[in-house]
């Protein structure tokens, strides 16, 4: 579990593929030390599992999924990638509860400045709308947000100058696919709810009406 608060920005030193599958070696800084083994790692917000390390890099395994689901299968060696250590038990929680499981690859649609902050346009499968509300969470490319707006397959979010300095924002342009992770309370709501929508939803029409009320004396 995460936080979506970027520890620091690492660089990808190394990409082996192997068919589907690839490793990554990736260059930390001083902020993130003291690797162990099997430990989990945010990377551009797809969580994965730390297999080598030295005192400045990491390396990790990514699936056939891992590559096909997020944008990790477009950074090559050089690449800038947002980093966060799993949450341990009684740090804060300066996020929102980020699970590291991308749902979908989105895009960035427009850019336009707002005050010192930016506000950006990113599009997505409209099927993950219902997941997204007006002033609750989103994690792009594993950073937590805020949503200012959103509607079917869009939302907005503004973003203010720490988090462009701390992060891979700064790199973001019109066109810049990045993983996008909704609210995972929003997902277990809307998987609880949907046996009684689905209910609602092929309900008949019901049959008392006031005419048929009338005609039996009421």
């Amino acid at each position: 579990m995460f936080t979506g608060i970027i520890q620091c920005v690492g660089q990808i030193l190394a990409v082996e593929k192997r068919g589907t599958e690839t490793r990554l070696r990736v260059q930390t800084d001083q902020r993130l030390r003291d690797f162990v083994p099997g430990e989990s790692i945010a990377i551009n917000g797809a969580c994965l599992t730390v297999e080598t390390f030295s005192t400045s890099w990491f390396s990790v395994y990514a699936s056939s999924e891992t590559m096909s689901l997020t944008n990790l299968s477009a950074q090559g060696v050089g690449a800038a990638v947002n980093l966060e250590r799993a949450l341990a038990m009684g740090d804060r929680l300066g996020g929102h509860m980020v699970s590291g499981h991308v749902d979908c690859l989105a895009t960035v649609t427009n850019i336009q400045p707002a005050g010192e902050s930016r506000r950006y346009s990113i599009s997505f499968d409209p099927h993950f709308s219902p997941q997204v509300i007006s002033k609750g969470s989103v994690a792009l490319d594993g950073i937590s947000l805020t949503v200012n707006h959103c509607g079917n397959g869009f939302l907005e979010v503004n973003i203010i100058p720490a988090t462009q300095k701390e992060t891979t924002v700064s790199r973001w342009t019109q066109g810049t696919r990045i993983n996008m992770e909704t609210d995972i309370i929003g997902k277990y709501v809307q998987s609880l709810t949907r046996p009684w929508n689905a209910v609602q939803d092929n309900k008949e029409p019901s049959k008392v009406t006031m005419h048929f009320l009338r005609q039996h004396g009421f």
